[in-house]
């Protein structure tokens, strides 16, 4: 799945969500296709019942299921994924297993942050946080297309 948006906070009082999205337009968004958010470590899906934009970069939403602040509140800060958009190439890292020599497996390759001069990924702990790594070409000790794994020398400090 792909990391489309996160929500960024509750909007009012009867469930409404402000998100930011990612590297998707919101008209690239289906509105009849679910969303999924996940809770307790697993994706939990949802529909739009409501999509107003607002920028170009954020939206106030509905969401099936979402009737309070205290609902809406339980999922700020959380990604929103789907699973209907094409991947981005043969040659993405998406679902890549990512180990470091010292540290073992740090998680999989969830998205793709592109900061100019600066490319970062977003890899999935087993804890189910994220963390932004670099990917910058000091760092990757190897790559092994044939169990996707990509083993990096990660900093002391990026994981905390």
């Amino acid at each position: 799945m792909l990391r489309i948006a996160q929500v960024l906070k509750s909007n009012g009082t009867e469930g409404e969500l402000l998100i930011s999205f990612f590297d998707v337009a919101p008209e690239d968004i289906d509105l009849q296709e679910p969303v999924y958010i996940e809770i307790d470590g697993l994706p939990v899906p949802f529909y739009f019942e409501s999509f107003t934009q607002r920028g170009t970069g954020r939206a106030l939403v509905r969401l099936t299921g979402v009737r309070s602040l205290k609902d809406a509140d339980e999922l700020a800060g959380k990604a929103i994924l789907a699973d209907y958009f094409e991947e981005e190439d043969e040659n993405s890292l998406t679902g890549w297993t990512v180990v470091d020599e010292s540290i073992g497996i740090v998680g999989v390759v969830s998205d793709y942050e592109d900061i100019p001069g600066n490319t970062c990924i977003w890899v999935r702990r087993p804890d189910g946080n994220e963390v932004l790594l670099p990917l910058h070409e000091d760092l990757i000790q190897w790559m092994d297309p044939a169990s996707r794994q990509i083993s990096l020398t990660i900093p002391e400090g990026l994981l905390e």
